[in-house]
């Protein structure tokens, strides 16, 4: 199995910047795409960037310009700069890993750390 620990969220002010960080660790294979997802309070879990191991990235629309997604295949590691936050951008935040182990393909998922946008 593939464990995902993440870093780097808190309490900021709106226009402020934070920067999480994601590790995977465990029986790592392959790692197809890696990114980040956020659910906020009574509402659906949801994409907010991901990169493929072939360096394809996917933004949210609601980020685009403002947050920048890193990744390191050798390391295994990914991280999202977040610039410019705005309060709506309080969430949860999930690192996500989908992993491909020969015939088995599976989402890993982070424990998920708290970002808090102060107006």
């Amino acid at each position: 199995q593939v464990q995902l620990v993440e870093s780097g969220g808190g309490l900021v002010q709106a226009g402020g910047s934070l920067r999480l960080s994601c590790a995977a660790s465990g029986s790592i294979f392959s790692l197809n795409t890696m990114g980040w997802y956020r659910q906020a309070p009574e509402k659906q879990r949801e994409l907010v960037a991901v990169k493929s191991s072939g360096g394809v990235t996917t933004y949210a629309d609601f980020v685009k310009g403002r947050f920048t997604i890193s990744r390191d295949n050798a390391k295994n590691t990914v991280s999202l700069q977040m610039n410019n936050l705005k309060p709506e951008d309080t969430a949860v935040y999930y690192c996500n890993a989908y992993v491909v182990q020969g015939y088995v393909e599976y989402d890993a998922w982070g424990q998920g750390t708290q970002v808090t946008v102060s107006s």
